[in-house]
């Protein structure tokens, strides 16, 4: 089994958890979620000595996608997610960013957009995508299966579940998301959130309030 690493990489004031994910055995990887900070990014990814080969988007808010096109760019590699329906979140990103004072940030066109059932290959790494709209119409989290873990964006926090008064968000789809896609994944999963600690399924299964 390929073992799986990952350092998260605050960016952004929204201490958004960009993270650099790879395989162990051969150090290749991807990077997560580069909401901004580029600069730091590759830092980390020069630190960490993982050779990246793509970039990961859950969803295409600001703090998640607003460094995408730029490091993207800077390292060669193709950006895969979300699914389709954040278009508009990506598109829009110039302008959400201009609203924080996050200057220069791109539009964003994914090389490969994803959907419930594709796969994504990080090294020998494989991550299957689910469909997880409600914070975004388009938000998408990554499952590797053998390591237990889950890339989960703002879907599911500890103790907490993302936000839905965003344009387009949804509670009620948020929460169907949660209870019919993160949870059958199986209570030892370790999520790795958005913002904040890293959790496992089935604490939240078990103590979340907005989920019990």
């Amino acid at each position: 089994m390929s073992t799986l690493k990952a350092m998260i990489v605050p960016v952004t004031p929204f201490q958004q958890n960009c993270a650099i994910l790879w395989e162990e055995e051969t150090k290749r990887g991807a990077v997560s979620d580069p909401g901004g900070d580029v600069d730091q990014i590759l830092k980390a990814v020069e630190k960490s000595g993982v050779t990246i080969e793509k970039v990961l988007l859950t969803h295409g808010h600001i703090d998640h996608a607003g460094g995408a096109a730029e490091l993207a760019e800077r390292l060669g590699v193709r950006i895969e997610g979300p699914h389709t329906e954040d278009l508009f979140l990506l598109e829009d990103l110039p302008r959400s960013g201009a609203q924080y004072g996050m200057i220069g940030v791109r539009p964003v066109m994914p090389d490969r957009w994803l959907k419930e059932g594709d796969t994504v290959t990080v090294g020998g790494l494989a991550f299957d995508i689910f469909e997880t709209p409600g914070h975004t119409p388009g938000s998408v989290v990554f499952f590797n299966r053998p390591n237990r873990f889950l890339l989960g964006g703002d879907v599911l926090f500890k103790g907490s579940v993302g936000r839905t008064d965003f344009p387009r968000g949804d509670h009620a789809a948020l929460l169907a998301s949660i209870r019919d896609k993160l949870f059958p994944l199986g209570d030892d999963v370790v999520f790795l959130p958005g913002h904040g600690q890293p959790g496992r399924i089935g604490e939240e299964r078990l103590t979340n309030p907005f989920l019990t």
